[in-house]
């Protein structure tokens, strides 16, 4: 990508809905760094989740702000990034968009596909019976603001149609 005009991909939804494999496959197919937000989260969140707890406002605030960090790094050094973050709220949105290149990709699906494809993770400590917190914390984006993305098709279908929109 160009370094001049460095563009910030934010790959959002439920947990279970893809975004590490879609993100991943994205910072491949553009030659940028990915990274997951999960990694970012402090101990106690990851220890809140894996007791089977949800993340409240405060929680999110100290791993939203290192979200933050990160996309505006990257900003200030012309560097194209994806970046895999649930991103459930629009205020959270709202955050992450450090500037206009920020561009959020919505991996939409229902509860049960994602129930199911929860299911079969292994060592995940985000645990499926907390996919319920997570739809019930979700503001969809709308059509403005997220490129809507329905994860019922391959991963291949779903690049092609991401790259359809932003190429």
């Amino acid at each position: 990508m160009n370094r001049k005009t460095p563009q910030l991909f934010v790959v959002m939804g439920v947990s279970g809905c893809g975004k590490t494999t879609v993100g991943e496959a994205l910072a491949a197919h553009l030659n940028c760094s990915f990274y997951d937000g999960d990694d970012f989260h402090p101990p106690e969140n990851v220890a809140k989740m894996a007791r089977g707890i949800p993340l409240n406002d405060m929680d999110r605030a100290p791993w939203l702000a290192r979200l933050v960090d990160l996309l505006q790094e990257h900003l200030d050094r012309g560097e194209s990034i994806v970046l895999a973050c649930s991103a459930l709220k629009k205020r959270y949105r709202d955050q992450l968009r450090v500037s206009e290149q920020v561009q959020f990709i919505y991996l939409e699906g229902d509860f049960e596909v994602i129930w199911q494809r929860m299911q079969s993770r292994k060592n995940h400590y985000m645990k499926p019976e907390m996919l319920r917190s997570q739809f019930e914390a979700l503001e969809p984006p709308n059509k403005d603001e997220a490129i809507k993305v329905p994860i019922g098709h391959s991963v291949d279908e779903i690049m092609d149609l991401i790259l359809q929109t932003i190429l």
